[in-house]
């Protein structure tokens, strides 16, 4: 086996039998992909089934000249799976990553944007153009149910129910989630569907896909991150955001008012509860409310 044939059997297998998403089968691609560009550097010729725990090593030692150590943890972890794929596989007995530690990293509370910032982006938006109403049906959604950005781009008509108050959202692994819309976002995905999609030529294979561009096709993710990078820049917001961002505010301000962690946790498809807490951007003077509110001593 060489290097490029175990890049495409571990990458069929992540796609096939464990059902990962486009995006995580390419990050783990970018992780072995990263080990071979410095063996074929370094003229080394050993490959997956042979290779040791030493020229591991040394690649590892580079790492920090080339990113940083959050990124530096995903490929050790990256390469971990690929060489447990391969003991699973019997192409190897051992895993030269097993006593290869991840540099320590912090956990990063997200960044959030507060009420007031979300309605400002959102008042930013030029309704006088065709992508107005989009837009601004976009914002609301991401922020209004807390999507991934690639649950938004995949967001079907098919999948709105807005007479029972749900939309049905397909996330990470394909697994399907009901998920609370409110009446102001529905009112705003009406006026989108009718003021514009309804006017526009639809490209053929995109008849249900809600948010169009203007070629009546799928909006992609960079198109978000442009939308909110321009409206960004429109206010003057020095925050470094992304349609994440919205998500993790959506999540932040249904706690801070009270909403029960477990309850966000279905609303944003996290298997771990633990996952859920990492997103809750909770600031102390919040934290000082909740034990004076609700602790007996303090009443």
């Amino acid at each position: 086996m060489n290097w490029q044939q175990g890049l495409k059997e571990y990458l069929d297998y992540l796609t096939i039998e464990r059902g990962l998403s486009e995006n995580t089968v390419k990050n783990y691609a970018w992780d072995l992909k990263k080990l071979i560009a410095f063996l074929e550097e370094h003229s080394i010729i050993e490959n997956p089934t042979v290779i040791s725990k030493e020229i591991l090593q040394r690649f590892i030692h580079e790492l920090p000249k080339k990113v940083n150590a959050r990124s530096q943890a995903r490929v050790i972890s990256g390469l971990k799976g690929f060489f447990n794929y391969l003991l699973l596989e019997d192409y190897r007995n051992d895993n030269p990553m097993d006593l290869i530690e991840s540099p320590k990293i912090g956990r990063k509370l997200p960044d959030t944007l507060s009420t007031e910032e979300i309605n400002q982006l959102i008042a930013a938006i030029d309704l006088s153009q065709p992508e107005g109403e989009r837009n601004r049906a976009i914002l609301e959604t991401l922020y209004g149910c807390g999507l991934r950005v690639s649950e938004l781009t995949h967001l079907r008509l098919s999948d709105l129910f807005f007479e029972e108050g749900f939309i049905k959202i397909t996330g990470k692994g394909d697994k399907q989630r009901l998920v609370p819309i409110s009446k102001v976002n529905i009112k705003y995905i009406i006026c989108y569907v009718d003021e514009v999609r309804a006017h526009q030529k639809i490209s053929v294979g995109f008849e249900d896909i809600l948010f169009l561009n203007r070629r009546g096709k799928q909006l992609s993710r960079a198109m978000i991150f442009e939308i909110i990078k321009r409206l960004a820049i429109a206010i003057g917001l020095k925050k470094n955001i992304s349609p994440h961002t919205f998500r993790h505010s959506f999540a932040t301000h249904l706690l801070e008012n009270g909403a029960d962690l477990r309850a966000i946790q279905q609303m944003l498809g996290h298997e771990s509860i633990t996952t859920t807490e990492v997103y809750m951007h909770v600031d102390r003077k919040h934290l000082a409310h909740v034990l004076t509110k609700y602790h007996p001593r303090e009443n």
